[in-house]
């Protein structure tokens, strides 16, 4: 309780702390943690069961959870981590007898570039699994030595940058923008973003400038302040750009926020990091802290008298719907990271009720370096209504997968054709919640008036089953769905057992049309965009490559999903009976 402020915006980070001490969080120390923060039990018991790297159960002193997303399956992830529960006699997704060790699978850790990759007890990563570091792994595991003392090596990162532009290539002196700034005015600055025609690089594309601008502008704002947020919650599968941001220009970033509160008058920060990416938390704290002793973080920036703003490091604890704005800030003030309703939106009514502008890593990092060279510099790189670069993760059925950064409005062919893949059939855009283009889409550009992305691009050759890929997102959305409202919480559900229904060969063209049914249910009455998008795979696999789900259809009618008469075996054995007449004949019509 002395590491973090007693209030209950402290939760998450409580829960964390208190995890990695116990392994898992007891019902009392969570009655615990309600009394100190003045919280009922059932709060403090609904916001740990909302994130899925918190423990209401023991969990394996050792928890193993190795990536999912396709990317690492593509790389066979599956088998190396049936091969280790096999060595280490455990069952996936339980925890083993002796309470020793767990293994199990999450989303997409940002490792897409050098996996398959897992996480150990949601702090190590390793990367580039592989036979040999299975079997070794399981060797250290039952020798009881902790995952700090394991092979350095398996924890290497590599950051992959494979083409650099304005952003991952220029130098960048730390303070020299944030000198600029001071010279133009926080108005002068805010004019040289908006020139700029900066907009946010998290997928949505909304103006910058604009967004600062409104939240400047808020009327009657007490003394706290407004607040500047940093949404480095990278959990769109596929994604990786900000991982590589955090770790080589971690400067630009901090520098663009604090650029950002000069322009709206804030006066405090938070970085609010990915679960997955807690092995950067050091890394970013020495950051910050060099940054308050060279006078660019804290009270009094560069000498300017008033101008005060710090910033705090938010840790993530695993869920995907923390990349949607409003569910950030529900978890950064303590509380299950559930999509707001809005109106207001958080420049308005934001953290704490106060204005908050919230923008993406990549956004900061650009706004840092047009505050050094000017909004006229930015506006002129890439295309009028998309200025500027973009950065892109690029990973799968390619021979350099990793960083790429361009300028907007260059073709999906030159991607492809850079990074080394051969015979691409597809292209997903933007994560599973983008778009998928076909082989005959490629000559299409990069940019919000094209195809916008937040910056992943996985790629799947002539070899890959799209159905596949559409179904490993299906289960991805249904995993990762908040369960705010019912559209989202039980449609992608059913969308995922439709689908599985169709991969063991009892699809008909009933469950076809009842996916497309739910395509548009989901589309228009889910809560937040996250909701409305999870069916975008499916929408546009079908679209293109509809063969993949024909051939899945055995009949033209209703198929059951299991076998109805295997279900009456119980009831057979009980009365004795094996004639004729207690059984079902199966028939279609």
């Amino acid at each position: 309780m002395s590491t973090f402020p007693r209030h209950p915006t402290s939760l998450v980070q409580l829960l964390r702390e208190a995890q990695a001490e116990r392994g898992w969080l007891p019902r009392a120390l969570l009655a615990s943690l309600a009394a100190e923060l003045g919280l009922t039990l059932a709060h403090v018991e609904g916001v740990a069961s909302f994130y899925r790297f918190f423990h209401l159960q023991p969990a394996g002193r050792t928890r193993i959870l190795f990536s999912d997303n396709v990317t690492d399956r593509m790389l066979g992830s599956v088998e190396l981590m049936h091969e280790l529960c096999k060595r280490l006699g455990v069952r996936p997704g339980e925890v083993r007898g002796d309470g020793r060790v767990s293994v199990a699978a999450t989303s997409c850790t940002g490792l897409c570039d050098q996996g398959p990759a897992l996480l150990v007890n949601h702090h190590r990563v390793v990367t580039r699994l592989d036979a040999e570091r299975i079997a070794r792994i399981a060797e250290l595991v039952e020798a009881d030595v902790p995952s700090a003392h394991w092979p350095a090596e398996w924890s290497r990162v590599d950051d992959n940058v494979r083409r650099a532009d304005v952003l991952l290539g220029e130098p960048f002196s730390p303070g020299a923008a944030l000198a600029a700034a001071l010279a133009r005015g926080a108005q002068g600055t805010l004019a040289e973003v908006q020139r700029a025609n900066l907009r946010g690089r998290g997928g949505a594309g909304f103006s910058t400038g604009t967004k600062w601008a409104l939240c400047r502008d808020v009327p009657g704002v007490n003394d706290a302040g407004r607040v500047i947020v940093c949404n480095a919650d990278e959990g769109e599968p596929g994604t990786f750009k900000d991982r590589v941001l955090l770790t080589r220009h971690a400067d630009e970033v901090i520098e663009g926020m604090t650029i950002a509160a000069l322009a709206v008058g804030a006066t405090q920060g938070f970085v609010y990091l990915r679960g997955e990416y807690r092995y950067l938390l050091e890394q970013l704290e020495a950051v910050l802290q060099r940054r308050r002793d060279a006078k660019l973080l804290g009270a009094a920036i560069l000498g300017q008298a008033g101008f005060d703003f710090d910033i705090a490091i938010h840790l993530g604890a695993g869920a995907y719907v923390c990349g949607e704005e409003s569910a950030l800030i529900e978890s950064l003030e303590g509380k299950r990271g559930a999509p707001r309703i809005r109106p207001p939106f958080p420049v308005e009514h934001g953290y704490l009720g106060r204005p908050t502008a919230v923008n993406n890593v990549e956004t900061f990092c650009a706004a840092a370096h047009i505050a050094l060279r000017g909004g006229d510099w930015w506006a002129a790189i890439g295309t009028p209504q998309s200025t500027g670069t973009k950065i892109h993760s690029i990973s799968g059925d390619c021979e350099r997968p990793g960083l790429y950064e361009y300028p907007f409005g260059t073709t999906v062919a030159t991607l492809l054709a850079d990074c080394g893949a051969r015979d691409a059939q597809a292209v997903q855009v933007g994560g599973p919640s983008g778009t998928c283009l076909a082989a005959g889409e490629f000559n299409r550009r990069i940019a919000f008036e094209d195809v916008p992305t937040a910056g992943a691009l996985m790629v799947f050759d002539a070899s890959r089953d799209l159905f596949e890929v559409a179904r490993s997102f299906a289960h991805f959305f249904a995993h990762e769905s908040c369960g705010f409202c019912t559209p989202c919480r039980v449609g992608t559900e059913l969308v995922a057992r439709r689908m599985d229904k169709l991969a063991v060969g009892h699809g008909s063209r009933h469950d076809f049309d009842v996916l497309l049914e739910l395509d548009a249910l989901l589309h228009g009455a889910t809560h937040c965009g996250l909701g409305a998008a999870a069916c975008n795979p499916l929408r546009d696999t079908v679209l293109k490559f509809r063969p993949a789900y024909e051939r899945r259809l055995k009949s033209l009618q209703f198929v059951p999903g299991f076998d109805l008469d295997a279900e009456l075996s119980e009831a057979r054995a009980a009365t004795g009976r094996d004639d004729p007449a207690a059984h079902l004949e199966t028939t279609h019509g």
